[in-house]
């Protein structure tokens, strides 16, 4: 019979597809740009001269059938070694553990900020009224559809030139993650607050908040204890989603703010086309989405018990039958 621990399991196995995909598709990808490797490799600006390209090309295999190398290059991941950078001259994972901190600071507290915003909005809209529901859904419309990097440079503007609450660039101190982390998050927010409310409002319609309410519980009560469990499942879900796409609103961000970061590194490398350094950052970003899913798929069964079983273990109940009397001829 299955269990939860198979659902797991299968879940895993699940990422392990997606990162294989993922790799596949950033090997195939990368050598269908175009152009020589070598000159990758050597650098923009300088000209090889035969014997550099061909000791290069030899060294690196480039001269091998792309099955060989597509080989090759899964067999190094699955070893743990990303390759060497073309640029940089240093090992791929020690060029990722120089840039990763500044990186998983800044999305880590945007995905908090961006979730205590939504909870508090959706928690102080639920069940409002027309005008308050209305305003408050502009706004959230409004964060959601300006560029990030606009929003940023308005922050920049205000709060960093021309009043100085906050540094304008660098990673140094608390102060300096605040305009980072409040820009990329509010977006992120407004989506989530959305979704949120409309969970609320529909969990507030159903019978068990109405037993709630003959109870005598206040309904500040009822919306953060009963029917926030109930309505956030769905933002749960989404939030999986929201995890694994930081990423690409870390580049944006550390660029304007100036800070460091596997987004500055990112960005540097497509423009060198160091493509070791791009496939291991493409591949990183494919674990944290798969282990972002997974988490995902264990927090919703906490908040509501009827997704402890399988799907295959429920039992539909068997139909009644009817045994037809047979009737005296």
């Amino acid at each position: 019979m299955p269990t939860f621990a198979g659902y797991v399991a299968r879940r895993l196995l699940a990422g392990v597809v997606v990162l294989w995909g993922a790799a596949t598709v950033t090997f195939v990808a990368l050598h269908r740009v175009g152009g020589d490797p070598v000159d990758a490799v050597v650098g923009p600006g300088v000209s090889p001269t035969p014997s550099l390209r061909r000791q290069i090309t030899e060294e690196y295999g480039f001269d091998q059938p792309l099955i060989v190398q597509y080989g090759r290059w899964l067999g190094r991941l699955l070893g743990g070694d990303l390759g060497r950078s073309y640029q940089l001259g240093r090992p791929v994972s020690a060029v990722l553990a120089d840039q990763v901190r500044p990186t998983c600071a800044l999305a880590l507290s945007a995905v908090l900020l961006a979730g205590v915003l939504a909870v508090v909005t959706a928690l102080a809209t639920a069940g409002r009224g027309r005008l308050v529901r209305g305003l408050v859904s502009g706004a959230e419309l409004a964060v959601v559809s300006l560029p990030s990097f606009w929003v940023g440079l308005l922050a920049l503007t205000f709060l960093s030139f021309r009043w100085h609450l906050f540094p304008v660039a660098g990673d140094q101190g608390f102060a300096a993650l605040v305009l980072p982390a409040v820009t990329l998050a509010l977006p992120v927010a407004g989506v989530l607050a959305q979704v949120l409310r409309q969970s609320l409002d529909e969990a507030l319609t159903q019978p068990f908040v109405l037993t709630v309410r003959t109870r005598g519980v206040p309904e500040a009560l009822v919306l953060a204890r009963h029917a926030l469990r109930h309505a956030a499942i769905p933002v749960v879900t989404l939030a999986g989603w929201v995890v694994g796409s930081l990423l690409g609103g870390a580049v944006l961000i550390e660029t304007v703010f100036a800070r460091p970061g596997l987004g500055r590194v990112l960005l540097a490398a497509v423009g060198s086309r160091d493509t070791p350094v791009v496939a291991a950052i493409v591949l990183l970003s494919a674990a944290a989405f798969t282990c972002a899913n997974l988490l995902v798929d264990l927090v919703c069964p906490a908040l509501d018990p009827r997704l402890r079983t399988a799907p295959a273990t429920r039992r539909t109940p068997p139909m009644p039958v009817t045994v037809a009397k047979e009737t005296p001829a």
